[in-house]
């Protein structure tokens, strides 16, 4: 696990999307295509915004597949996770070739069809984060360690939920979907790099549970700590509880 910390969350954001483009410029080398897993959230504004621009990346050989999704939330809401990387991602590189949770159908047959797709070939590379109670995509606590399939409907927590309105996607609690479709953590395990993209202060807690406590499925994203080639971009402020020894640059 390699640990990374700038002094912002702008300069975090250029240098954890120059590293993604580097990968995924090494697999259409190797492979012809790249297939990568694009998470969503405030925390990604930063390093998708600074991928975007990154020079010669040929999108139209880029695949790229859905984390996790509200259901029942339309695409037209300000939080749906569709409209988010149709907006920051899809649009804005060109992307053709892109799987989107819809949690307005049918939640078994979504996680189906996507789940077949996704299971053809290795991922390349997984952009995630790590939420305020160390989940990681949605798979809050306490996460399903053991499940094999590559995605679940899962119960938000209210602490995960009130997460969600502090961002600003909803203005109150009950608004929040109490379901959502997740990728799960085994499945985002399979991707052959991870990287890990957690600035702001307010995710400082969970930052040092998951990378200096136990792994347990308390601390979902703790889980990170076993896959051997990841990642962890840092800003300051969510770097600040812990141990200089965590920390590689």
């Amino acid at each position: 696990m390699i640990v990374k910390v700038y002094p912002g969350k702008a300069i975090m954001g250029r240098q954890s999307a120059a590293q993604a483009a580097a990968s995924i410029r090494q697999a259409i080398d190797a492979k012809g295509q790249a297939r990568i897993i694009a998470a969503t959230g405030a925390s990604q504004f930063e390093f998708l915004d600074a991928l975007t621009g990154m020079p010669d990346i040929d999108w139209q050989l880029v695949e790229m597949f859905h984390l996790d999704e509200y259901i029942g939330l339309s695409i037209n809401h300000p939080a749906s996770f569709r409209k988010y990387l149709l907006e920051r991602l899809i649009q804005k590189a060109g992307l053709k070739n892109y799987h989107l949770l819809d949690g307005e159908k049918n939640p078994e047959e979504v996680i189906r069809r996507i789940g077949q797709a996704l299971c053809v070939a290795p991922i390349d590379v997984a952009f995630v984060g790590i939420g305020e109670n160390g989940h990681l995509a949605f798979n809050d606590p306490p996460a399903d360690f053991e499940t094999a399939e590559p995605y679940l409907v899962v119960e938000l927590d209210e602490d995960c939920r009130r997460q969600q309105v502090g961002e600003g996607w909803f203005s109150a609690l009950s608004e929040v979907p109490r379901k959502a479709i997740s990728m799960s953590v085994r499945q985002i395990l399979k991707a052959e790099e991870i990287l890990c993209v957690v600035p702001d202060a307010r995710k400082a807690h969970a930052v040092r549970m998951c990378l200096e406590g136990e792994v347990s499925p308390l601390v979902p994203a703790s889980i990170l700590q076993t896959h051997p080639n990841i990642t962890i971009y840092l800003d300051t402020a969510s770097a600040a509880l812990l141990d200089p020894e965590t920390v590689n640059s």
